[in-house]
């Protein structure tokens, strides 16, 4: 599973390896809603190289699949491609402490793809097609200001709330989700909500549910200031189900 992660970062990589990286001018953030450009500002963007990908590096990570199970903790590996919308995540842990369980979620050549083995052989999950495409696409919207050129791509499209609120719309191949970015009054962004994910218990129906990123920590390094705490929810009929938490410990730009 992390060879089928590296390939497919490796073909990212390829794709767009003359990418040129122009710096971030104020012209670039004019066309942008007010609470965007602040963020722009407050991060130190500005004057920065645009990023063409990135990767991410996580730490802390925990996770379950139900309401009701205990935290499972992983080890996590994430690359964004920005010309493209793409995302691709490795995920591993150890049930119980001893037995193997890896994840590759993915959005990428305009598809979304969960891919979960357990014993290093046994497929569990394989879910593709429409719903994964739609919550993959989502999954790229909710974290584009954290590789924030994606708010330049002309797949998505911003729309002004208010001074502490944004809409974005994204489209790629067949599929289009939006969603909400709330903003602090300093100009982080601290909150991604939307109505556009597909919620499955069983992992065979599928049924949107609103669903929620919360961002917030915010630390600086090199010269960068970006969200180092995440966590993701769903809004179910039931009440809140925080499914994913963990900690962002630094974000590398332009990998070759």
């Amino acid at each position: 599973m992390k060879d089928l992660y590296i390939s497919e970062v490796r073909k990212e990589l390829t794709k767009y390896s003359n990418c040129s990286n122009d710096i971030i001018t104020e012209n670039d953030i004019v066309p942008l809603p007010e609470p965007i450009q602040k963020y722009f500002r407050y991060c130190g963007y500005l004057g920065k190289e645009k990023m063409n990908n990135a990767e991410i590096e996580w730490e802390d990570v925990f996770y379950k699949n139900s309401p009701n199970k205990k935290w499972m903790s992983l080890k996590c590996y994430q690359f964004n491609s920005v010309p493209e919308p793409t995302r691709i995540a490795y995920m591993k842990s150890r049930i119980m402490g001893i037995f193997p369980f890896e994840g590759r979620d993915k959005y990428q050549n305009g598809h979304g793809n969960m891919l979960i083995k357990f014993l290093k052989l046994l497929k569990v999950v394989d879910a593709k097609g429409k719903e994964m495409d739609e919550s993959a696409l989502v999954t790229v919207l909710a974290e584009a200001l954290v590789v924030p050129t994606y708010a330049f791509q002309h797949y998505i499209k911003w729309t002004a709330i208010d001074s502490n609120t944004a809409k974005a719309v994204i489209r790629y191949n067949e599929s289009e989700v939006s969603g909400l970015f709330y903003f602090d009054d300093l100009g982080e962004f601290i909150r991604f909500e939307t109505d556009d994910r597909y919620y499955s218990e069983r992992g065979t129906e599928y049924k949107k549910v609103k669903w929620s990123a919360v961002a917030g920590n915010y630390i600086e390094k090199n010269r960068i200031r970006f969200p180092s705490y995440l966590k993701a929810i769903w809004h179910t009929d039931e009440g809140d189900f925080e499914y994913f938490k963990g900690n962002i410990a630094n974000i590398k730009f332009n990998i070759k």
